[in-house]
């Protein structure tokens, strides 16, 4: 009978050990599928074929991933109605984190994140005022834009035949400097006496939504010679992509591959995996292990800054000018080349 008895009784333990542990597993799986992320578009929106483009995919995967649930707000004119649209992210109790997408969000976002210190926020090409620390709940997304800007302006020393090539940034901005500064030093590393021309479309957030002014400007710099330009404009860089298949000349793009966009006339592009820094911090947060209060970097040593080279574009690139740049690549890891902040367009 007491035998009968501890059997009866380990079975009935042994059921609610594994009753409580499904609970937690299904609680657990509640959690992932009801995270709500809020997503804030910076000018260009979706459609940007950029850096827009390439978070909310990120957004996506996370969705087909685990599950969890989105919203986003599309910006105004020139971007002025940020601040409103981050505060009513933060402002809405059902959602989770918040995602600002741009480096114009920056003061915005460090603002609202130190007035809503119980949510979570995320800012893609976030940039950290000087003595001021990162609020503990806000998590800033950075690229090795510089390291990545050096490896495209060494493909287009290499590539050039006019020994001209061209910039095309999009806001004039402490962020595309970096790309600017980064291409010019890769171009001459390779040969000192190749000339950069370098231009800007404008001084506003306007400036990466204006794919006329970023054709225009790629006419007159192809009409003086350049036969390669690394656009970092956003959405106008679409106007620099149709300047060059319209002189059947070359471009090397930015954030995405964005060879489908003139096959055959883009050499490269510098890819940001946003999609998969924004997909990484979704899990960060879903997992317990997200962390604010400091800049999160994705850079060329695991291919979150990275070029594009494939079967699509491999002859305009080469076989040489590949592994010479893979070894370029690697330099910049191992921190043999340190790439400078004040190299400047002629």
């Amino acid at each position: 009978m007491k035998y009968l008895l501890s059997v009866v009784l380990c079975c009935f333990f042994f059921l609610l050990g594994c009753s409580g542990k499904n609970e937690k597993k299904e609680g657990e799986q509640s959690v992932r599928r009801n995270l709500n992320v809020g997503l804030v578009f910076d000018v260009g929106g979706r459609g940007d074929k950029s850096f827009n483009d390439s978070a909310y995919n990120g957004l996506e995967l996370a969705q087909k991933k685990h599950g969890i649930q989105y919203t986003y707000v599309e910006p105004q004119g020139e971007g002025a109605d940020r601040e409103s649209a981050l505060r009513q992210m933060a402002a809405d109790p059902d959602v989770d984190l918040v995602i600002g997408v741009g480096l114009l969000f920056s003061d915005d976002i460090t603002r609202i994140a130190l007035e809503f210190p119980d949510k979570k926020f995320a800012c893609v090409d976030y940039i950290a005022q000087p003595n001021t620390p990162v609020p503990s709940n806000l998590q800033g997304i950075v690229f090795d834009e510089k390291g990545g800007s050096y490896v495209a302006g060494a493909l287009a020393g290499m590539v050039t035949r006019t020994r001209r090539v061209g910039f095309i940034g999009g806001m004039e901005s402490s962020v595309i400097k970096k790309f600017e500064a980064g291409f010019i030093e890769g171009v001459h590393s390779v040969n000192p006496d190749i000339k950069v021309i370098s231009g800007y479309i404008g001084m506003t957030g306007s400036a990466f939504a204006n794919p006329i002014k970023g054709k225009e400007l790629a006419l007159g710099q192809y009409g003086r010679g350049v036969d390669i330009i690394y656009e970092a404009a956003g959405a106008s860089g679409l106007g620099v992509i149709e300047a060059a298949r319209e002189r059947k000349t070359l471009v090397i793009c930015t954030d995405r591959d964005q060879e489908s966009d003139a096959p055959g006339f883009v050499l490269s592009s510098m890819i940001k995996a946003i999609d998969k820094a924004v997909l990484k911090t979704v899990e960060d947060v879903l997992d317990g292990s997200f962390k604010g209060g400091r800049l999160a970097r994705f850079g060329l040593a695991d291919r979150y800054t990275d070029y594009v080279y494939n079967e699509k574009n491999a002859s305009l690139i080469g076989t040489k000018n590949h592994e010479r740049l893979e070894a370029i690549r690697l330099k910049i890891v191992a921190g043999e080349i340190v790439v400078n902040e004040t190299a400047v367009g002629q």
